[in-house]
């Protein structure tokens, strides 16, 4: 079952979220170690250009994940039990999510392009920069960037505890249901 059912997620679905998931959560470590080294540093730049091609990638992945989104079934909630909050709640996290993942990436993009050069993707292609800069973009973009990497995974751990609480307290699907096609 590659599609979402009225039930179930499919394997595109579910291998888009944990690529995606296992990928961000890599960068973030990344990004963390790139920002203790110096210039000097033998890993500077090598550390640099793999953040930013990956970076790209993701980016890249989540336009095809929200497609993927837009053009399928967004299956119930697995707990008919849930509370209009606990609802509402879900819909808002993932929304922050994918907001957070946009302007993330967005914000990765503008400080890799402030002094006007693209970006290469793994010396397979280049990204080029916009036409345009302002003044401490780079700074400003960077700043920004920092504090929704750090929004993100704390959305995201949000996000996988209310997934555990499902699975062991409320003892439904929600948190299988991303792990494994379930038969509709």
């Amino acid at each position: 079952m590659l599609k979402n059912t009225k039930t179930a997620y499919g394997w595109v679905s579910i291998l888009l979220h944990w690529v995606m998931a296992l990928a961000l959560f890599g960068m973030f470590g990344l990004g963390l170690y790139m920002v203790e080294l110096t210039y000097y540093d033998a890993w500077y730049k090598g550390s640099l250009d793999l953040h930013k091609s990956i970076g790209i990638l993701l980016l890249g992945l989540l336009l095809i994940r929200t497609l993927w989104r837009c053009i399928n079934i967004n299956p119930n909630s697995a707990d008919e039990h849930a509370s209009k909050l606990e609802v509402s709640s879900a819909h808002l996290v993932h929304l922050g999510l994918y907001l957070l993942m946009f302007t993330l990436m967005i914000s990765g993009y503008l400080i890799s392009t402030a002094d006007g050069r693209g970006i290469s993707v793994f010396e397979a292609f280049t990204i080029p920069a916009i036409p345009f800069s302002i003044d401490n973009q780079e700074d400003i973009a960077g700043l920004i960037h920092e504090i929704l990497a750090w929004a993100l995974i704390i959305v995201a751990g949000v996000h996988a505890f209310a997934a555990i609480k499902h699975h062991f307290i409320n003892k439904n699907k929600t948190l299988v249901r991303m792990l494994k096609v379930q038969k509709s």
